[in-house]
């Protein structure tokens, strides 16, 4: 199966077909995604909470990160792989920016590296870029900077904060990003974005016109149990299903269903049997 690559997704942008982009943390889960048709996936730092229950996302380290990232490039060796950087791998300068960047490349193999900010990381997004790097931006609702935006609260819901918006989508793809997702703005402000960049638009919270969603796998699929925001749609209930096999599995071995002697165990040979009851003895 061929891999995929940014000029893929350009092409998928100048026909209309929506790009499915979902977030991945493990082989088995790139595995299923990768058969499920999935074109991108992104080893998000919500990882932080969803694989190793942070109450958020800043806890997170490079190391944590690429361990994912190379998991996950093995299952899914056909899809296009984003690498998060996580908090404190690119705030610092522009070089400590690049060199987290190039270790996400020759470590995990990754086809982009992702950073959220606008305005403020524009040198960043250059810098990274002139390396030979792909970048994704991410505006709006930024996680990291949570603390600033008073919480992880939707973002460009006046005309003032919604211009702001605005100037960071300008800013980023000015600055050589390839993609910009856009996460918890109005839906009228995304699709303003999307009518004026030339680059491929995602949405994660902030409406249908776009170029693609971005999902979180735990949510998608009821794993990831403290929460569940509200425009995302939950296609099955994992937890339901998995809680429900284990408190199965609990019943039958206090009642001794489980391990049935003769369907699950291995028996000696008769021969041997007798063999092993005389040296009992």
């Amino acid at each position: 199966m061929k891999r995929k690559s940014i000029f893929d997704l350009y092409e998928m942008k100048k026909n209309g077909e929506k790009i499915s982009w979902l977030t991945s943390y493990d082989f088995p889960t790139a595995q299923f995604a990768q058969k499920a048709g999935i074109e991108m996936l992104l080893v998000g730092d919500s990882l932080g909470m969803c694989v190793y229950g942070y109450n958020g996302t800043l806890p997170v380290t490079m190391d944590q990160c690429i361990v994912h990232t190379e998991a996950v490039r093995r299952g899914a060796p056909a899809c296009f792989i984003v690498g998060d950087m996580p908090l404190g791998s690119y705030q610092s300068s522009d070089s400590q920016a690049v060199d987290n960047a190039i270790r996400f490349l020759k470590e995990a193999d990754v086809d982009a590296i992702k950073l959220e900010g606008g305005v403020r990381i524009t040198s960043r997004i250059q810098a990274i870029t002139d390396a030979g790097i792909n970048v994704i931006g991410h505006i709006g609702l930024t996680p990291q900077s949570s603390g600033q935006l008073g919480g992880h609260k939707a973002q460009g819901r006046t005309a003032e904060t919604a211009k702001l918006v605005v100037e960071d989508a300008l800013a980023v793809q000015a600055a050589g990003a390839k993609i910009l997702l856009v996460e918890g703005v109005p839906p009228e402000v995304t699709k303003y974005i999307w009518k004026t960049l030339t680059i491929p638009v995602m949405s994660i919270g902030a409406g249908p016109h776009c170029d693609g969603q971005l999902l979180i796998v735990s949510d998608l699929i009821g794993q990831f149990q403290a929460f569940t925001p509200k425009f995302v749609k939950k296609y099955c209930n994992i937890a339901k299903i998995i809680t429900e096999a284990m408190e199965e599995y609990v019943s039958e071995l206090k009642s001794g269903q489980f391990p049935d002697e003769d369907k699950y165990c291995y028996h000696m040979i008769e021969g041997e049997e007798i063999k092993f009851k005389k040296l009992m003895q």
